[in-house]
């Protein structure tokens, strides 16, 4: 069985490479730029991560969407 988790990429411009979302327990969110490390979460968490980073500056955010087989 397939399962779909998303992961949230930031783009803060410049010649940064992207960051995503590690943890979302804490404020401000805390990031990492390793992909393997970043929060598997629910559409609902993923959104409001989303909202929170776009809220705070300009930075943008998208999701990204991962296949989770169980």
């Amino acid at each position: 069985m397939t399962n779909f988790k998303f992961v949230v990429k930031v783009n803060r411009g410049g010649t940064r490479a992207p960051s995503y979302v590690h943890r979302v327990d804490c404020a401000p969110l805390q990031m990492t730029s390793n992909r393997k490390q970043a929060l598997v979460m629910g559409r609902f968490a993923a959104e409001d991560a989303i909202k929170s980073i776009q809220s705070s500056g300009s930075s943008q955010a998208e999701l990204i969407t991962v296949r989770v087989h169980l």
